[in-house]
Parts: structure tokens; C-alpha cells; sequence
């Protein structure tokens, strides 16, 4: 009976990581269901961008009050989390506390820790006033009601649960804190539990902080926080051409080139290379490429887009966050249509364009690149903006009655304006 608590602990960890592995699959499967993309270009600098922005946070500071805060909480999170370590080791084989003999070391690394998840919970406390309290005008939008307001204070609950669980666990260990070293915030509750059965209280504390990241841990694949592990592919894989600088389509780049060249034969049959796609453009998940449906995952709802975007600015219902969210749930709705037919989509009558996102959306959109800019993690809203544009166009000639006025004007007339070549002077004999 001795092992009994060391069997329940291992098949806890090995359901949680089971079902951890198992949403892994899932992400990896859906976003694999999108095109291929070149992601040649220099290795060197695609692992300087992850370093520099996704672990260095350098993008996120550019507003400070956050910036700071979601670092104490990033690094203090993750560091506070090499403790998983020791208690996995001491939940498999029965020991406690098994890395306290590496001497006063220990002491300085469960000290620094109880520190940071200190700093950790205050920072969250402060992320929850600012959403709830002050109310940052950023996360009151539209896309921001219901379950993404939820989710967005449930992971704040856990991290608060998790790091009040981590120092309760310290400080009714009568081990640890007998050490006097390395107790730096836990002495001060110590005196709290004098009287009660502090050994019972430590061992509800350790169960519950180790199922509550197994929990957390799973958790993340259906929260915006999954952010928390595709960031960093994501800044990895992010684009390295200048902002601005859009894809042509090659077969259309081909077709203007023998249009412009004299020596070719407008009458002659033109050869299939391949290079003509089946669709152009993209009007469900299914046609964007696999970074841009990376993109959807790990957007954070953080909002830093849509406060930048010039349209949204001036009353447009286009949100660069809605976009990726969007994008984002459809593509967890193909999932889970695959999931129910066996491994195989569905046609289910919907798609991304029009059920998710309008064409006025995509319109209002400048093209300026503010979103792309303003993103903390390298996400780019106006990749999946032009190419649902492109679909519009190419397939359904569903352009906006000014922006085919305009195409014409320019076919016409060589200008966007309704003017004759001969006539644009005019005015200035007026």
C-alpha cells in the first residue's frame, strides 16, 4: 500500500500527458491542412527574430505597463515550473523534495522562485483589474464578448491558483521551511497554519498544484494561451521579405510578361505548366498556407492590432484580432469536423469568407501593415486579408463598385481618374 500513492501519481501524469500529446496531434493535423509556403531564407536570422521576439519579448515592451507585466509573468512562470521536475521525481518514487541535496543551492533556486511566482501573482492581479476594473478599451470590442473574455480571465485564475498553491505548499513544509533557507515568502504564512495539521494541508497543496498544470497544460489547445508554445515557431517561420511587399501570383506574373512581350503571339494556344492554380485566392481555411493557419493559433487577442489599424480607428468593423480569431475558429470547426467523419472533411455548407468574415471587412482594410507591425509575436492579419480579397476578384468579380470604376479608369484611360489622356491638363487654363 506504500506504492499506492506513487501508482495514482503515475497514471495521473500519464493521462495528462497522454491527452497533452493527443491536442498536439490535432494542431499539428489542422495545421497541416493548409498549402504549402516556401519558408527558404536565412536560418540565421529566422532564429534571431524567435530569440529577439518570442523569448526576448522585445516587441511587447513597446508598451511598457504591459510589456513588463506579461514578462514577469512569462519568465516567472516558466522558470517557477522547473520545480514540475522535482515533483514528478518525488511523485514517481516516493521521495520529498529529492533536489534539496544539492545543498544551499536549492535554498537560492526555491527562493528565487517564491520571489517570482510572488511577482507572478501580483502582475496577474493587476492583468485582471485592467480587464475587468479600468476595462482597456482594447478588450471591450465585439470579438471580445462571451467565451474569449472567459477564457482570457480563466487562464489569470490559474495562474493565481497555481502560484497561491506553490507557496502554500512551501509554507506548511515543515522540511522545508526547518531549512531556513530559501523560504523568503513562505515563512511569512508559515505562522498561519500553526495548530492545524499542517502535513495534510502541505500534501492537498502538492496534488493540487501538480494536477493543476496538468490540467493548465491541457487546457492551452483550446485557449488563446496556446500562444505559450506556437510562438516561438511562429516568430521562426515569420515572414523576412520588407513590410508591404505582396506575393504575385505566378501565374498571373507569366501572363502579364507575354502581354508585354512583342514577339509573342496573342492568338497562340499557351502551354499548362502547372503554374495556374485551382482557386485563386482563399475563401475557406483549407486554401490559406500553413503559416498563416500557424498565424490563427497563435494570436494572443491581445488587441494591439485592431488599436493600431487606421480603419478600425475610424468606425469600420474591420478588427485584424476578429480576423485571426476567425480564422481560427473555423479551422478548430474543420477539426472537429474531421474528428466526427473519420479522419475526413465533410462538406459542412460553410467557409471562412461569409460566414465568418464579410466582405466589408476586408475592404475597409488599407493595406498599411499597421497590424503586422504592432503584433508582439510576428503575426501577419493582412496575408489572409489579401488573399480573401484575391478570391473576390479573381473568382467572383465581387470587387467594390468604386474599385472597378477605378480598374476600368486606369484600362481606359491610363489614370484612375474619369479623364481622358488629352484632357487631364485642362484645368490649368481654367
Amino acid at each position: 500500500m506504500n506504492f499506492l500513492p506513487n501508482v495514482i501519481f503515475a497514471i495521473i501524469l500519464f493521462i495528462g500527458i497522454g491527452f497533452f500529446v493527443r491536442n498536439i496531434r490535432k494542431l499539428k493535423r489542422n495545421i497541416y491542412l493548409g498549402k504549402d509556403v516556401d519558408i527558404s531564407g536565412d536560418s540565421k536570422t529566422r532564429w534571431k527574430n524567435m530569440a529577439r521576439i518570442a523569448l526576448g519579448q522585445s516587441k511587447m515592451v513597446r508598451r511598457p505597463i504591459s510589456g513588463i507585466l506579461h514578462i514577469i509573468v512569462y519568465i516567472g512562470f516558466v522558470i517557477i515550473n522547473i520545480e514540475v521536475l522535482e515533483i514528478i521525481i518525488d511523485g514517481l518514487f516516493g521521495t520529498h523534495r529529492i533536489l534539496s541535496g544539492i545543498g544551499s543551492l536549492y535554498g537560492i533556486l526555491i527562493g528565487t522562485f517564491e520571489i517570482l511566482a510572488t511577482l507572478v501573482f501580483i502582475a496577474v492581479v493587476i492583468f485582471w483589474l485592467r480587464r475587468n476594473v479600468v476595462k482597456i478599451k482594447r478588450f471591450l470590442s465585439s470579438e471580445m464578448k462571451g467565451w474569449p473574455k472567459l477564457d482570457g480571465n480563466l487562464i489569470l485564475y490559474f495562474e493565481i491558483v497555481l502560484m497561491g498553491l506553490f507557496i502554500l505548499m512551501n509554507a506548511t513544509d515543515a522540511e522545508f521551511q526547518s531549512m531556513n533557507s530559501g523560504n523568503v515568502i513562505s515563512q511569512f504564512f508559515a505562522p498561519m497554519f500553526e495548530g492545524y495539521n499542517i502535513h495534510l494541508i502541505e500534501r492537498i497543496a502538492w496534488w493540487m498544484h501538480i494536477i493543476g498544470i496538468l490540467i493548465f497544460l491541457n487546457y492551452l489547445y483550446y485557449s488563446k494561451h496556446l500562444h505559450i508554445l506556437v510562438a516561438f515557431p511562429n516568430t521562426y517561420f515569420g515572414s523576412l521579405n520588407p513590410k508591404g511587399q505582396f506575393n504575385n501570383l505566378e501565374a498571373v506574373t507569366k501572363e502579364v510578361k507575354l502581354m508585354m512581350d512583342p514577339n509573342v503571339d496573342p492568338f497562340a494556344a499557351t502551354a499548362d505548366d502547372g503554374s495556374v492554380p485551382d482557386k485563386f485566392g482563399a475563401s475557406d481555411v483549407q486554401d490559406l498556407n500553413k503559416i498563416q493557419l500557424l498565424n490563427a493559433y497563435s494570436c494572443t487577442e491581445c488587441g494591439r492590432c485592431t488599436s493600431e489599424c487606421p480603419a478600425n480607428q475610424t468606425g469600420k468593423k474591420l478588427s485584424p484580432r476578429k480576423i485571426m480569431m476567425d480564422t481560427r475558429d473555423r479551422l478548430v470547426e474543420v477539426g472537429h469536423n474531421i474528428d466526427a467523419n473519420n479522419g475526413t472533411f465533410v462538406a459542412d455548407g460553410k467557409q471562412l469568407l461569409g460566414d465568418y468574415i464579410t466582405n466589408e471587412e476586408l475592404w475597409a482594410c488599407t493595406s498599411c501593415n499597421a497590424c503586422v507591425e504592432a503584433c508582439p509575436i510576428s503575426i501577419d492579419p493582412l496575408s489572409i486579408i489579401l488573399e480573401m480579397r484575391r478570391y473576390l476578384v479573381m473568382e467572383q468579380s465581387a470587387a467594390p463598385m468604386e474599385l472597378n470604376t477605378m480598374m476600368s479608369n486606369i484600362e481606359n484611360n491610363g489614370a484612375p481618374w474619369p479623364f481622358n489622356q488629352m484632357d487631364r491638363l485642362n484645368w490649368k487654363n481654367e
